[in-house]
């Protein structure tokens, strides 16, 4: 018989006031772990509950959520990651954000299953929490420095013990897409930087003994070595070889590269900043995540007789490169730097300028300088979004807003949806991917909807999507939720044969639940409701799952897609909601916002 006792969990969060520095332990119930896993799941459910979708994210009242999974502190490779959630101050919409660190394993370690925090300092603090202690400790000293100085000063003075979340002076400043970070690490998209900044919070700091317990410890042990295995297997080598950036030129052959502002889908220049330039021009090195075995992050020197230093991504090569048409290598890392130095997402920031490129070159702003393609232009306009000059208040607010702000309709091509900026992938040559940028709970993401998948297999044309295809990103968005809430790497997927059956398994020898891939699937399902759920009690509108104007107007040169027009691109969306099994007006049925409900009446 499996174990009685609750195995994997703590069976509670940590409800936090910062005005106040009093704590409550709120607790959840078995019912409600079940059925929304942890992480993001988990966070959806709570901040729900917490009244996050009515409030303003920026104001004192809002919740925001550090949410950990009952794999962490596993023997199981990628789990040490925690989530972010809450509202964004981007989008106005639901937000999540996943960071892969040692602040996971100490915040579990504190004795509860997330940490809820509400409420405004007096003045700039850190929030310490040491299992049943709680204290804020004064951080002006801290205010106005770079994430990297913030954590070596904390690690002084609070020794190596304690694990640290930072915002730095984009979060301080509140730019709507300010990221949290920890030792190199991005909880990034949609602006939580800005929320914890609004609470006048410097730091979380974390650190406790308390550990959970497994059900079959002996047989998850070796699981968790047959998938260390794999994961250092074929299905991840290339991430090893030349990290993310390995898409770089087969996008740009496929003509898929964002370019410009979304006015190009290739990049002339793109084999300058592509990996195996860098390889053989810079010194690099590779480091992985915590518990993680699969090492995909490539850190290149900054300068070519530097040591390594820089972490390079696909996402912000691309939008500090290709999308603001720089094709400098020096210019792109060195924005990536400050990018991490201040905190801000590069896939939100690069969007963001591209976009005032674009509108300096119509004449619609009166700067000279900001020009596609003006290396010089790029970190200075990164700089200017934590300054108070004209400019940096405009960058700040993210090209939608940006957009509302300039005027001569220029929200046609803002590149957004729902006001988060979109990732590195050309939505008229990648029509799943586009689909999965307008269904999107936080908006245009890659990473919560891998439909790019489907686009790069034989089972859709990815230039003539139909609604019958609609399938492969549902499916997509199901995974990545449970991947999401459980919390492991996505780099794991091609390594599982039988997604669910193996998942399940994870989820039984830690829990003891005879959880099956059919139930699994169900928590999927419920866990994109959850969000849709949030979002709805925000304001969503059944308009906001579409694109900007640009994808259905402007051909792109060689690409054949005359059916992505908005009445084509509008049956997709139909298609999806009923694959979803929602309403025709994009909105949950009655049975699906009662199985909510169910779940909500166990709120103590």
């Amino acid at each position: 018989m499996p174990p009685s006792d609750l195995n994997g969990y703590h069976g509670a969060y940590l409800r936090v006031d910062v005005s106040t520095g009093q704590a409550e332990r709120v607790p959840l119930p078995e019912k409600v772990l079940r059925a929304f896993l942890g992480g993001v799941g988990l966070g959806a459910w709570i901040v729900l509950q917490e009244g996050a979708a009515k409030a303003d994210p920026l104001s004192t009242e809002a919740p925001l959520a550090f949410v950990f999974s009952p794999l962490v502190g596993s023997p199981l490779t990628t789990s040490a990651k925690f989530a972010v959630v809450g509202k964004s101050p981007l989008t106005q919409r639901f937000n999540d954000s996943l960071a892969s660190s040692q602040f996971a394993l100490a915040g579990k370690r504190c004795g509860v299953d997330a940490l809820v925090l509400v409420g405004q300092a007096e003045s700039p603090s850190i929030l310490l929490i040491d299992e049943d202690e709680i204290r804020l400790e004064p951080a002006e000293d801290l205010w106005g420095e770079t994430i990297p100085t913030a954590e070596k000063r904390l690690r002084k003075v609070w020794g190596l013990a304690y694990q640290f979340a930072v915002i730095g002076p984009a979060g301080e400043r509140q730019v709507r897409f300010a990221t949290i970070s920890h030792d190199g690490r991005h909880a990034g998209r949609g602006g939580h930087g800005a929320v914890l900044g609004s609470k006048r919070l410097k730091a979380v700091a974390v650190r406790g003994a308390q550990r959970c317990t497994w059900a079959y410890p002996q047989e998850l042990a070796q699981f968790a070595k047959e998938l260390s295995a794999k994961s250092w297997g074929p299905a991840t080598a290339k991430y090893r070889e030349l990290g993310t950036m390995a898409n770089l030129l087969v996008f740009n052959r496929l003509q898929a590269l964002p370019t410009r502002n979304f006015q190009r889908s290739q990049f002339a220049e793109a084999v300058e900043l592509s990996p195996e330039h860098l390889s053989a021009t810079r010194q690099k090195t590779r480091d992985s995540c915590a518990a993680c075995t699969i090492g995909c992050e490539h850190i290149y020197a900054l300068k070519e007789d530097d040591s390594p230093g820089v972490r390079l991504e696909y996402e912000n090569v691309f939008a500090l490169g290709p999308l603001c048409g720089v094709s400098d290598p020096q210019t792109v890392l060195e924005c990536s730097r400050i990018c991490d130095e201040l905190g801000l997402d590069t896939i939100s920031a690069g969007g963001t300028i591209a976009f005032a490129m674009e509108c300096a070159e119509r004449g619609w702003l009166d700067i000279p300088w900001l020009r596609f393609g003006n290396a010089e232009a790029l970190p200075r306009a990164l700089q200017s979004m934590v300054t108070n000059d004209e400019l940096g208040q405009l960058l700040r607010q993210g090209s939608r807003r940006m957009a509302g702000m300039i005027g001569h309709d220029s929200i046609d091509f803002a590149p957004q949806v729902k006001g988060l900026e979109i990732p590195g992938y050309e939505p008229r040559a990648l029509q799943s991917m586009a689909l999965g940028f307008a269904v999107g709970s936080r908006g245009a993401d890659h990473n919560r909807s891998g439909a790019y998948e489907a686009d790069f297999s034989e089972k859709v044309d990815r230039l003539n999507l139909r609604p019958e295809d609609v399938s492969h990103a549902v499916e997509s968005e199901n995974r990545a939720a449970i991947l999401d809430s459980l919390i492991l790497c996505k780099f794991l997927r091609g390594t599982l044969s039988d997604f669910y059956a193996e998942s399940a398994e994870m989820l039984r020898l830690v829990t003891g639940w005879e959880i099956g891939p059919a139930e699994l699937q169900e928590t999927a399902r419920r866990i994109v409701n959850v969000k849709k759920r949030f979002n709805m009690d925000a304001g969503w509108e059944t308009g906001e799952d579409s694109l900007p104007a640009r994808f259905f107007e402007d051909q792109l040169p060689g690409v054949a897609h005359s059916s992505f027009t908005p009445d084509r691109f509008r049956e997709l969306v139909q298609a999806y909601y009923a694959e979803r099994g929602w309403r025709k007006d994009g909105r949950l049925t009655e049975d699906q916002a009662l199985a909510i409900s169910m779940a909500e009446s166990c709120n103590p």
